[in-house]
């Protein structure tokens, strides 16, 4: 991986971490960088990119004040989706409300424009991107 690679992942990490960008800028950063897809893992705490020549790339983060819940609740993942996506939170609430949706990370699809966010039991919520 080159260092502007590099340099572009970790800008839309701690900008995305920070509240200051909206996932559709993170998507945009990712795509400049040549990643397809990353994966988000709440309980280790890190957050892996994958590029289209299969080179990975990991970042760590602090673990969050809320703990996951122990039911996974795929209408409270889509509400936490639809806040999102209308502008109404950031990353950094975002985050706190799926993990008390008992969501124990997500894997984002940048080639097939979808999220697959993951329960504690295997449930699944796949959410494809807006047009």
């Amino acid at each position: 991986m080159n260092p502007t690679q590099t340099q572009l992942i970790n800008q839309a990490f701690s900008k995305s971490n920070a509240g200051q960008i909206h996932f559709g800028q993170v998507i945009g950063m990712l795509m400049e960088a040549d990643v397809e897809s990353y994966a988000v893992d709440f309980r280790s705490g890190t957050t892996t990119y994958y590029t289209k020549a299969d080179q990975c790339y990991a970042l760590s983060f602090a673990p969050s004040g809320t703990a996951v819940a122990q039911q996974f609740s795929k209408d409270a993942v889509k509400q936490a989706i639809v806040s999102a996506q209308q502008g109404k939170v950031l990353y950094p609430e975002f985050k706190e409300l799926v993990l008390a949706a008992g969501c124990i990370g997500y894997s984002v699809w940048i080639a097939g424009r979808h999220v697959v966010y993951f329960g504690r039991r295997g449930e699944q919520h796949v959410e494809f991107f807006p047009d």
